[in-house]
């Protein structure tokens, strides 16, 4: 195998050095965008010499517009087909078939003559955006639609990088930044709101002997401080797989990561008590800075007269919700926030077509 080369940076140098001198010889007018977003663990920047066994590879994506993409993509493909090379920087341009046994993979296959079944497809900017998150980049993303929208998704959107952009999908990118502010206080007040649901149980389970129950408490309480850190940090988390890679390269990773680490290996539930306690300090804090509401206690007390130590993340809750303008955000009868925050089903937030039903959820 040759050197690893990140996957962004081989999308990056293909698109340069292979695609685009045959699309400038070939398609002289072609207005279209060249980049790479959406799935794979390269566009986030995650993947290692491992990922190169699926999907992985010298690839870009092409967006046409609408009418050159129906008069444009079969010759694109083609032409793209028999004057590729069949190498580039060591790894094949030729990938397998998709594998209907195996997901749809596909792996890089060594070829020497014929045409080169590539991974340089082509779309419009309208149809990728409603394949891949389910709405019309083109008109008002409503809130349904943004509390729907895994954040895994939209991290992909706006971590993608784009090459060369002559139909507009740089300002759609943008659009898809970061959450409008009023949803945003909505998604930190959630997170607040499943801190206050269990903060108390860590204790309470393990005062009765059940240090595996208190654990496992604690390891949720964990992942909801950490979701919360990336919303106050204005940040989208990505998926299981890369949400801890992703946590330490935020801003609050260094002072909180080894506080977090160790709320696992404690012995106990009142260590585990101890360690969560400072964390919840610290992101109490983070959350204070914000300015969004009046400042807020920091530290730990009592959960009523019991020998519980909490944030009380429901005082946390209710001032951000305080602080929404937006009537319809107001109006969202349940405090469960996103999808993501909601569930962790693959099958659940993979599923498009089922994104019209979850958005009832939200209705006032």
């Amino acid at each position: 195998m040759p050197d690893f080369i990140p996957g962004a940076m081989l999308s990056n140098m293909f698109y340069h050095e292979c695609v685009r001198p045959i699309l400038e010889a070939d398609f002289k007018q072609l207005k279209y965008a060249a980049a790479l977003i959406g799935s794979g663990s390269e566009v986030l920047g995650f993947d290692t010499p491992m990922s190169s066994d699926h999907h992985w590879g010298p690839r870009v994506m092409l967006f046409l517009t609408e009418h050159d993409f129906d008069r444009c993509r079969t010759q694109i493909h083609d032409r793209l087909a028999n004057k590729l090379p069949y190498t580039f920087k060591g790894y094949s341009t030729n990938f397998t078939l998709p594998d209907p046994n195996d997901s749809g993979v596909q792996q890089l296959e060594s070829i020497t003559v014929g045409p080169v079944h590539h991974r340089v497809e082509v779309f419009t900017i309208k149809d990728f955006f409603k394949e891949y998150l389910g709405v019309d980049p083109f008109v008002e993303i409503d809130v349904g639609d943004w509390l729907t929208i895994p954040s895994q998704k939209l991290r992909t959107i706006v971590a993608g990088a784009i090459y060369h952009d002559a139909i507009g999908l740089t300002p759609i990118q943008e659009k898809f930044k970061f959450y409008p502010k009023d949803i945003w206080l909505y998604l930190l007040a959630a997170g607040w709101t499943r801190i206050s649901q269990e903060e108390a149980f860590v204790g309470r389970t393990g005062l009765v002997g059940d240090e595996l129950g208190s654990g496992i408490i604690a390891s949720r309480l964990v992942r909801d401080l950490m979701r919360l850190c990336f919303l106050i940090e204005r940040t989208y988390a990505p998926y299981a797989k890369w949400f801890g890679s992703a946590f330490a390269q935020l801003q609050c990773a260094p002072e909180l990561l080894l506080t977090l680490q160790q709320v696992g290996k404690a012995a106990d539930w009142e260590e585990r008590q101890a360690k969560l306690s400072r964390a919840y300090s610290i992101v109490a804090g983070m959350q204070n800075a914000l300015g969004l509401t009046p400042v807020l206690p920091e530290q730990v007390t009592s959960y009523f007269s019991r020998p519980f130590q909490v944030i009380h993340g429901g005082r946390f809750a209710r001032a951000l919700h305080e602080s929404i303008q937006d009537d319809v955000v107001r109006d969202i009868p349940v405090d469960i926030g996103s999808i993501d925050q909601f569930s962790d089903s693959t099958d659940l937030m993979e599923a498009v077509k089922l994104r019209p039903i979850l958005k009832q959820l939200y209705k006032g």
